[in-house]
């Protein structure tokens, strides 16, 4: 322990004592600004004062309901600062309440309801809907985030990249549909593919809490739920960036540069495909595999489209066996969005490991192990866990050739680890100092999507307690005191670095998407009119618009939002 850290342990005794509260952000009661399933784990940190314990009062008459011991004073490094955690998972009345502590204002009102995160959910998804490209949102769908569509993408160059004998440099091919990826109006097949597969693995493990759900969006009612639907507008686009002559995918479709803060229709320049790539094109083959499955039961609605996306899967693995090894580059004339990575036995076991799910070919199992990708918390860059979370789902249904004890070591051995380091944590959090990087929001719900896939596998009640501890934190209960989803809680970003909130005119930003967090990298500073107000792992925020390091949004940080409160909301019971 530092000098520094030591200093602190031993302030945080003398406030305990004195009873006075340290200064800085975490000087309110921070709690989840949505609420909880009754059944919920429930907790609150509050800053140290005199008192020994908290009230949780009606949101409306002010009425106590419970009373509880407050535990005791601890700094959590991430933030140095002193919290006590209350602790209120018996109250499973369902209502609108705060938290009360003698000394200091009452919490944000937050739920306890059956069916506490469906709004939350709802809006995880229909963020996706306002990100689309080469579409028209409507007012009757988007409200007043209506605005025209942009970015038809239906001639888009083939860079000097990604020419080849079939599609000469500057031909043109056509690719539209898709998200836009983040703040920018770019599409990469890199980040669709985590995200994508995230989305259909929260349909995959909770079909019917999606099959009744309605997003009011164009495809509303056609027979699809409209979670699949909206991952269709991006699944079409991916189909669109295999080459059909050879099996292998574009890494990205961008303009050559970023564009400034304008709507979607005021970016008119030309758009090109750029560089097949070995993982784009093993991320692409492992989506479409998943994609295949899931779709084979809407052959009605879409006549062909599983039998396709095999195909497809089947020809990019090819592709990727005879390019093994193909690293993304950045032209120097591009200057977008890189998702460059040179680790590629993760994304060779995540494809391998799909298509021996959905075709239950030995040979894909076989190259799943000789590629001896280890396990860890899922992010872009790093997919090998994706495919052993479908071998646990599906594992009733595999070949003899699996190794289902094994499966279930690599899952559950990984969530115990984080939850250890959820039970040790003063924030009742598994996130550590090194966690807080470029979307650390992320990083806590991909943490939870793993501690959930342990107690899908063992019924171990501290795992799921450990992962709503990781909503509970990107929904407030953080030592900055807001929601960090856009138009969701008490305080909420409201100036993300996202070209359609920044642009349309409308005060309130587009909502429903989680921005990126906390990061004291701050890579951002020097072009931000504004300092972050800490340079503190946890505390290192900015939201601003000019905050591309802690306030941008992203397509694959918002699927571990959906994924997670869907499963808490079916699972906590």
């Amino acid at each position: 322990m530092s000098r520094v850290s030591v200093a602190v342990a031993l302030l945080a005794l003398v406030l305990q004592a004195c009873g006075t509260a340290p200064p800085g952000p975490a000087a309110t009661i921070s709690v989840n600004q949505v609420g909880f399933p009754p059944e919920a784990a429930k907790w609150a940190a509050v800053p140290v004062n005199g008192a020994a314990s908290f009230a949780v009062v009606d949101a409306h008459s002010g009425r106590e309901v419970w009373r509880g011991p407050l535990g005791a004073a601890s700094v959590w490094a991430p933030s140095q600062q002193a919290v006590r955690l209350a602790d209120f998972s018996v109250l499973r009345t369902p209502g609108e309440y705060r938290l009360h502590v003698d000394g200091l204002a009452d919490s944000p009102r937050f739920t306890i309801a059956g069916d506490a995160y469906a709004a939350l959910n709802v809006a995880a998804i229909k963020a996706y809907y306002y990100n689309r490209a080469g579409a028209e949102l409507r007012a009757e769908h988007a409200g007043p985030w209506a605005r025209a569509a942009g970015h038809p993408d239906t001639h888009v160059l083939v860079h000097a990249s990604a020419a080849g004998p079939a599609r000469a440099e500057g031909s043109a091919i056509s690719a539209p549909k898709g998200w836009y990826d983040a703040g920018d109006y770019n599409k990469y097949v890199v980040n669709s593919g985590i995200t994508v597969y995230t989305l259909l693995a929260a349909y995959e493990h909770f079909p019917r809490f999606f099959q009744s759900q309605a997003l009011n969006i164009p495809e509303s009612g056609n027979g699809i739920p409209d979670l699949l639907d909206e991952a269709l507008w991006n699944l079409d686009w991916m189909l669109a960036m295999q080459d059909p002559a050879d099996g292998g995918v574009y890494h990205k479709l961008t303009s050559k540069s970023f564009d400034g803060g304008v709507m979607p229709h005021q970016s008119t320049g030309d758009r090109y495909v750029v560089m097949k790539a070995t993982a784009a094109t093993l991320d692409f083959a492992a989506v479409m595999a998943q994609a295949s499955r899931v779709f084979a039961a809407y052959e009605t609605q879409r006549p062909g489209l599983s039998a396709r996306m095999l195909a497809a899967a089947k020809a990019a693995w090819a592709w990727a066996q005879a390019h093994p090894a193909v690293t993304y580059r950045q032209p120097p004339d591009i200057h977008t969005g890189g998702y460059g990575d040179d680790k590629l036995s993760d994304e060779f076991a995540w494809a391998a490991a799909e298509l021996y799910v959905t075709t239950r070919d030995d040979a894909y199992l076989a190259a799943m192990e000789r590629a001896q990708a280890p396990v860890g918390v899922p992010g872009w860059s790093d997919v090998a866990t994706l495919g052993w979370i479908s071998l646990a789902h599906h594992r009733e249904r595999l070949t003899p050739a699996v190794d289902r004890a094994l499966i279930e070591r690599r899952i559950t051995g990984l969530a115990s680890k984080l939850a250890d380091a959820w039970q040790a944590s003063p924030y009742r959090l598994a996130m550590q100092t090194d966690d807080f990087v470029w979307g650390s929001n992320a990083t806590a719900l991909n943490q939870a999507l793993v501690l959930i896939q342990g107690y899908r596998m063992t019924g171990e009640r501290r795992l799921l307690d450990a992962a709503q501890s990781a909503l509970d934190y990107v929904l407030g209960r953080n030592p900055l005191g807001m929601s960090m989803v856009t138009g969701v809680g008490a305080a909420s970003p409201m100036h993300p670095h996202h070209r359609p909130s920044q642009a349309d005119g409308v005060a309130a930003p587009v909502p429903g998407f989680i921005v990126g967090g906390p990061n004291p990298g701050q890579q951002d500073a020097k072009d931000c009119p504004v300092p972050y107000a800490s340079k503190q792992p946890a505390l290192s925020y900015l939201d601003h618009d000019c905050s591309y390091a802690s306030n941008e949004v992203a397509i694959n940080w918002n699927a571990p939002l959906v994924y997670v409160s869907a499963a808490l909301q079916v699972l906590t019971k």
